[in-house]
């Protein structure tokens, strides 16, 4: 493949904060911490050298991936390189979307992947392992239950259990036969649709069928994937899931933090309550919330505690504690030696609202990357995209907007009338000027007239543009039919297709390329053809 690279702010698809984070504005500094460059990472090695829990993950590890490690020798090294004090992780997260969901799923992973191989370069003496962090507990079923292959949606419709994580994947078979079948006849075909069948197909938990699938697809590349709900991991985060919800402190640090950032002009993407923590069992995910009486219920369960029992069943039973989206961050870096966080451009606003709340546990916050954003097509679209003398940046704008500076760029007549405007113009301040000896009060008479004018004038404009656009009615369409092909839906055709659609035609190169072109320090649109 070959790549060109846009700054994010010519596609017009991206915050303000992200923007604002890429640009390096002084008003986000204070936000958060080591800068996202090799020095920035130098530094951040600084603050995990000390580390202090790595026997437990390198367990936590090996006891997930059983039965998976045959035939993943990167994976293997890269998990037993993790007892070491020289080695660091870089994280990405996502939810359990089945099949994996739209496109940047795939991105953020080979973002990670191709972060710490340029880690490694910089940092010949450390090792840096990508890691794949599973929302296991998330409860938001209907964000992951579909895909859509070939612009068709997809739907595992059943009813939702627990954390995602803990659902049965044997009602699956109808939803695979689907998906299988939208893949077509050819090796690359065969080859997912074995992986896809392999992964749900087996009486397999939502995580692990996901571990399965993301595992075959990566596992050439070392990446190690984590299911952090686990008694061990939580054990370690059990300190701060007792201050949050007996104390509140991060309630009161966060909000702190998300006031403060929005004095600043920018929009917070989360808030935090006073209890963050969800009560999670086989059967349910609830929140737990404190009481008029000063106990704690878990909603909708008759369940409740007093302090005491509620700090008794948090030692006992930690695995029972399921953080929301403002305490999950925290708990990751707990849990691992980790550098930065690889996130979307609204994760990676979130996170700027939660540095007070590292600072006050004491926990270095992570060096932030945005995952890499791009674009895939094909030679023919390009070859369209240059005879309609188009560039990739000018892709980003309006459909609209673009066929009318075709028209206006191909078209033999003169279409706008700003030469005839100015002589009206002209004319009007003479009559203004008559006017007004005459009798003052007749100015905004005047300027009335002129102003109903002015409107004809530009109605008039819009038709001439509008009849010699059936002039060029071919290349118009031309446009349109490659804004359809780029920007599925007219959103971002990573937010939306599937990585099948790409996978059928490239196979495993797909990802080789991906992580070849990706530049997650460089922070830059990617566009590959």
């Amino acid at each position: 493949m070959k790549a060109t690279y846009i700054d994010y702010k010519d596609t017009n698809s991206f915050s303000k904060t992200l923007l604002g984070y890429l640009a390096g504005n002084e008003d986000l500094r204070s936000f958060y911490g080591n800068e996202p460059d090799m020095e920035g990472f130098e530094a951040q090695m600084e603050l995990k050298s000390s580390f202090a829990h790595r026997k437990i993950l390198v367990e936590t590890l090996q006891k997930q991936y059983t039965g998976l490690l045959e035939e993943a020798a990167e994976v293997e090294k890269n998990i037993n390189l993790l007892k070491e004090n020289s080695t660091f992780t870089v994280t990405t997260g996502h939810q359990l979307n089945i099949f994996t969901g739209p496109l940047y799923f795939i991105f953020k992973i080979a973002c990670a992947i191709r972060l710490a191989k340029d880690l490694k370069e910089r940092f010949p003496n450390k090792d840096f392992v990508p890691v794949y962090w599973m929302a296991t507990e998330d409860h938001d079923f209907k964000e992951i239950n579909n895909t859509r292959v070939y612009g068709k949606k997809i739907v595992w419709d059943v009813p939702r259990e627990s954390g995602t994580g803990r659902m049965d994947t044997r009602s699956m078979a109808d939803v695979v036969k689907q998906y299988c079948g939208m893949l077509g006849l050819s090796e690359n075909s065969a080859r997912l649709t074995h992986i896809v069948e392999g992964a749900y197909l087996e009486g397999r938990s939502l995580a692990d069928a996901t571990r399965f699938l993301v595992h075959q697809l990566f596992k050439t590349y070392g990446l190690v994937i984590l299911d952090a709900d686990s008694t061990a991991l939580k054990q370690l985060y059990a300190p701060i899931i007792k201050e949050d919800i007996l104390y509140e402190k991060s309630f009161q640090a966060i909000s702190n933090t998300s006031s403060l950032l929005e004095s600043s002009g920018y929009t917070a993407q989360v808030y935090a309550r006073p209890c963050n923590f969800f009560y999670l069992t086989d059967e349910f995910r609830e929140r737990i919330e404190k009481t008029a009486s000063g106990d704690f219920e878990v909603l909708h369960q008759g369940i409740y505690f007093t302090p005491q029992q509620l700090e008794e069943e948090i030692q006992r039973h930690p695995e029972r504690f399921s953080p929301n989206v403002v305490m999950r961050p925290l708990y990751q870096e707990v849990v691992l030696p980790n550098l930065a966080y690889i996130g979307g451009g609204a994760e990676i606003v979130y996170w700027l609202q939660l540095k007070a709340n590292f600072d006050q546990y004491g926990v270095p916050f992570p060096i932030l990357v945005p995952r890499n954003s791009a674009l895939i097509t094909e030679d023919n679209v390009v070859s369209k995209i240059y005879r309609l003398n188009l560039t990739f940046k000018s892709v980003f704008k309006s459909t609209a907007a673009l066929q009318n500076e075709y028209v206006r760029r191909h078209t033999t007549h003169r279409l706008h009338l700003k030469d005839e405007w100015m002589e009206l113009n002209a004319i009007f301040g003479k009559i203004k000027l008559r006017a007004h000896k005459i009798d003052p009060s007749l100015g905004p008479s005047t300027d009335a007239v002129k102003a109903r004018l002015k409107k004809a004038i530009n109605n008039l404009e819009k038709k001439l543009l509008k009849a010699d656009k059936r002039n060029h009615k071919d290349a118009l369409l031309q446009i349109e039919r490659i804004k359809e092909k780029l920007f599925p839906g007219g959103g971002l055709q990573e937010r939306t297709e599937n990585f099948a659609v790409l996978y059928v035609k490239y196979g495993e190169e797909l990802i080789e390329e991906l992580i070849k072109h990706f530049d997650p320090l460089a922070f830059k649109f990617t566009v590959l053809y």
